[in-house]
């Protein structure tokens, strides 16, 4: 992870283009430096790009099981509601007293390869709040407790679940974008810079056999007129 710093700030756009560069050696070797730093930072999103697959999928899992687990809560509330309403009526239950204000879950923020991924704190608070007395009901009885109960213990799950699912879509935005990043490196820049390289690599050694002609012509014409001198 420590080579992020070094390595996505060569993904700028080069200016003279690619195949407008001098063949020279000076270029060559830029190009060269370049094209490792591009293949670091290829080998540094590909590892970042599945570690956040993995975690991604870890996260997933335990979101899918806590949505089941929810579910399930779901489907008795529900049960606990055609019960109480059996008992009361519709009339009678909207008579009952409601749970005491719920206190917001805490909040704890980590970062996991720059992504910011949330964690419900519970919250805590004396058990005599936690429930209404059957008391304070003009007509209290087990049933509307019941109801009341299961209907107050689906906050802390839904806002757990509101908690995840921000997470997965943090998590799967952040790998979009490093696959984008990789993709380019490997279907775009390191394949252009490859192309410049080999052009450069041919000019120069084209060069490098005009200039070995040269030098022989001037050898033969050198020692001829030596010759001649003779």
């Amino acid at each position: 992870m420590r080579r992020s710093r070094v390595i996505l700030v060569r993904t700028r756009p080069r200016s003279p283009a690619m195949a407008d560069l001098p063949a020279t050696q000076a270029n060559r070797m830029a190009l060269a430096d370049e094209r490792t730093l591009m293949r670091q930072g290829h080998t540094f999103l590909d590892e970042k790009r599945v570690l956040l697959a993995t975690e991604t999928m870890r996260r997933l899992r335990a979101h899918q099981a806590e949505e089941a687990a929810l579910v399930e809560a779901l489907q008795a509330a529900a049960a606990a509601l055609r019960a109480a309403l059996q008992r009361h009526g519709r009339s009678g239950l909207a008579a009952q007293p409601v749970a005491s204000p719920a206190v917001a879950p805490g909040l704890q923020a980590a970062r996991f390869l720059g992504v910011t991924v949330l964690e419900v704190a519970p919250a805590e608070r004396p058990d005599d709040e936690a429930r209404v007395p059957a008391t304070t009901a003009a007509d209290p009885s087990p049933d509307a407790e019941a109801c009341r109960a299961a209907f107050a213990a689906l906050l802390a799950p839904l806002a757990a679940l509101a908690v995840s699912a921000g997470n997965l879509e943090r998590l799967a935005s952040e790998y979009r974008r490093t696959e984008r990043r990789a993709l380019a490196l490997e279907n775009v820049l390191l394949p252009e810079v490859a192309q410049a390289l080999g052009r450069i690599d041919e000019q120069l050694t084209l060069t490098d056999q005009e200039e070995a002609v040269r030098i022989r012509q001037a050898a033969r014409t050198q020692t001829g007129s030596i010759t001649q001198m003779g």
